[in-house]
């Protein structure tokens, strides 16, 4: 446990998480190591392993921090509005998807392997975050959308949240992976975060 006040814990903690993010913006997950984060911080790599065991731990931070922003902009929806129509609930939710191309991104990782490699404490209080997510989201269609019963928010909870694992790899495609549809004779059409989601939740709305 690393010594000092609560406040200098989360300071550092949020420090590496932050050095961590800004890699990421340029690199690929299997290219950064903790070595990498550490030289982006203020303080040793040794330090880091008071506060994270392994690289995934911190990715699992992030991602965690991520759902955290997320949950603010779905509270703001369901909090700040008293009544919705089925497409202005679809647009509001597709828009605060779209200011989150970080998580998008996170979730279109390998989570199996930055889930097994972090401790259960590190992961139980990302799944709170995660968690929810769900319950938000399950609270913005049960407040807007009142012909839905329980069992039909259910049902669009467990076919949208498997669906947001794709949308980064949809939405955020390269020179060279257009050219190979060009290539291949793939008649594809791209869409931005915004309009995949929002198409994606009227069709299930």
């Amino acid at each position: 446990m690393p010594k000092g006040s609560p406040e200098r814990t989360a300071a550092r903690r949020e420090e590496i998480i932050n050095a961590c993010e800004e890699l990421y913006r340029t690199m690929s997950f299997k290219d950064i190591t903790l070595k990498e984060i550490g030289n982006v911080t203020s303080f040793s790599r040794p330090t880091i392993y008071n506060y994270f065991r392994t690289k995934e731990e911190i990715f699992l931070a992030l991602f965690e921090r991520e759902y955290v922003r997320w949950n603010e902009e779905l509270l703001s929806i369901l909090e700040d509005n008293k009544k919705l129509s089925r497409k202005q609930v679809a647009a509001k939710i597709a828009a605060s998807i779209a200011n989150r191309e970080q998580l998008l991104r996170l979730l279109a990782m390998n989570n199996y392997d930055m889930e097994a490699n972090s401790r259960q404490e590190m992961l139980t209080s990302f799944k709170v975050a995660y968690g929810q997510s769900i319950r938000t989201v399950g609270m913005i269609l049960a407040k807007f959308c009142t012909e839905k019963n329980a069992g039909e928010i259910e049902d669009i909870i467990y076919v949208f949240f498997p669906f947001m694992f794709g949308i980064y790899p949809y939405t955020s495609v390269t020179d060279k992976q257009r050219e190979a549809m060009s290539d291949a004779d793939v008649d594809f059409k791209y869409q931005t975060v915004f309009e995949i989601t929002e198409k994606c939740l009227l069709k299930l709305l």
